[in-house]
């Protein structure tokens, strides 16, 4: 690619996509001046590109084929041999269609990126493969990613694995659902809002939301920098700890970790598998249940049936040496507020950028996908779906007319978040609630209204997003089934305590089968 002066014609037009008002004339002086960068451009193109190796030798797979695959979990199949010994040898491990791994196409659940192929593997898929884990291929997702239903995927509605009329919850679905039908080991999602715990609660396996910065995004598709989390899914809670053993760790790629991770974090998260509960001090988050419908956001209040659940297993917890008891965050209310201002605003900034990258920080510009994204946005945007429209519309409004007064209030107010939860851990060691107060819904049928589609998509946030706000570790604990569906219960730990987190769920994973309780 040579790059090239633009016409005065393209000068006029960005001057009034900026709102700047030149003349003709002055539309020839910029486009002149414009030389010399354009000559800095054409010697970057000369310089050999810099990415991160490939470690591991893969094919280009397949597609997956509909007759085996009826709850639409898999984007691609391909099977990708890891280091001949490891602690996860053996291990079936799926990748979320949102996170690159090199030679395999990758959609995020869209036809924007329809035939793009990346050249990298993210950090995570490295270490994975490092530890012995043999990938199997790419897990669907919802459309970019951005639901936390099952509808809205591009190959159809992705079903839950126990009620396949209903939703597995989202956007990490697919790994929820083949973790759920023994189809998998392990599986990587990413969380900007609950994407991970929200299907590990519908479709009953364990998923962690790590502390802030623990696990290095590198190569997978940026949602929100200062949300964006990735983490493990699993069958089981030592699957959950052997995978973020591996993935846990500073990348001098990845913005995100910059001066985040403590010297003294835990490398290792297998020992505390057996630690239990005895003397933990568990406080019960009054505000997560008993919730009454959030109107102005459209979520549904808490269902009772879910909250004497989790309460049930609390109780167990108490059984096995906890001591459990209420504790109040008045703040957990306010915070779907507040992350609705910074994921309204924050992604729209980079999908209206075009390059669906973002800048202004150092670390690996994955510029192949960048410029994949940019380039379809442009050619194809009647193939973007309705979250997104919506998302690009409201972010790309507030932005403009009230020039990010609410996304940069948003992100002041972070503090106090992280306060009032802070505050709460000073003297107990976990907190627990429902993960989402109410179980699966019913999938929208397809010729559904565009109000019931958006609804169904962001509707079952309201105890998850708060921790994507404070960076806290969050994970979903399958801890009950009514009528068929599952149950989750999240216990919250104080941020780089990721170890004590595991050690309870396996304790209660150790105490007894969860859909007896």
């Amino acid at each position: 690619m040579t790059p090239e002066l633009p016409s005065v014609a393209e000068v006029l037009a960005l001057a009034e996509g900026w709102g700047l008002t030149l003349t003709r004339e002055e539309a020839a002086f910029y486009r002149a001046q414009m030389g010399g960068a354009i000559a800095a451009c054409a010697r970057l193109e000369a310089m050999a590109p810099e990415r991160p190796a490939v470690k591991y030798p893969r094919g280009r797979g397949t597609p997956p084929q509909d007759a085996a695959d009826p709850y639409k979990g898999w984007a691609w199949r391909c099977t990708i041999a890891g280091a001949p010994e490891g602690f996860l040898a053996g291990q079936r491990l799926g990748i979320k269609d949102a996170i690159c791994v090199a030679g395999v196409p990758m959609a995020n659940g869209t036809p924007l990126l329809e035939g793009y192929v990346p050249e990298v593997d993210a950090t995570v898929v490295t270490r994975l493969l490092d530890a012995g884990a043999t990938v199997l291929g790419k897990t669907n997702t919802e459309n970019c990613s951005f639901s936390g239903g099952g509808h809205t995927a591009t190959r159809g509605p992705v079903r839950n694995p126990y009620k396949s009329s209903h939703s597995p919850g989202g956007s990490s679905n697919g790994n929820a659902v083949l973790l759920a039908t023994d189809e998998l080991d392990l599986a990587v999602g990413c969380d900007q809002g609950g994407s991970i715990r929200i299907p590990a609660a519908w479709s009953g396996v364990y998923g962690l939301k790590p502390s802030y910065g623990l696990v290095p995004y590198t190569g997978c598709i940026p949602v929100e920098m200062t949300m964006d989390h990735c983490g493990p899914m699993a069958r089981t809670v030592a699957g959950i700890a052997g995978m973020l053993t591996a993935m846990a760790g500073p990348d001098p790629l990845d913005p995100r970790q910059r001066g985040v991770i403590p010297p003294d974090y835990v490398r290792d998260y297998r020992p505390v598998l057996g630690r239990g509960v005895r003397g933990l001090r568990i406080g019960m988050v009054a505000e997560g249940f008993e919730q009454a419908p959030w109107t102005d956001l459209g979520l549904p209040g808490s269902e009772p049936v879910v909250d004497a659940s989790v309460r049930r297993a609390a109780e167990r917890l108490g059984a096995l040496g906890a001591a459990v008891g209420m504790v109040s965050i008045p703040m957990h209310m306010t915070g779907p507020y507040i992350w609705s201002a910074i994921q309204l605003e924050g992604p729209a900034a980079i999908m209206i950028r075009d390059n669906g990258m973002g800048s202004n920080w150092q670390g690996y510009y994955n510029n192949h996908l960048a410029e994949a994204f940019g380039a379809a946005r442009h050619a194809r945007s009647e193939l973007l779906p309705i979250t997104i429209k919506y998302l690009m519309l409201t972010g790309g409004y507030l932005a403009r007319r009230y020039h990010g007064r609410y996304y940069a209030r948003a992100q002041n107010l972070r503090a106090r978040l992280v306060e009032a939860y802070d505050a709460a851990l000073a003297d107990r060691d976990l907190l627990l609630m429902p993960t989402v107060p109410f179980r699966a819904t019913p999938i929208p049928a397809a010729d559904c209204s565009p109000e019931d589609y958006l609804a169904c998509a962001f509707n079952m946030l309201n105890n998850t997003c708060q921790t994507n706000v404070t960076g806290h570790p969050a994970m979903n604990v399958p801890c009950g089934m009514a009528d068929g569906l599952p149950i989750g219960m999240m216990l919250i730990g104080r941020r780089f305590d990721d170890a004590t987190v595991i050690a309870a769920a396996a304790a209660f994973e150790a105490a007894g089968d969860w859909r007896t309780l």
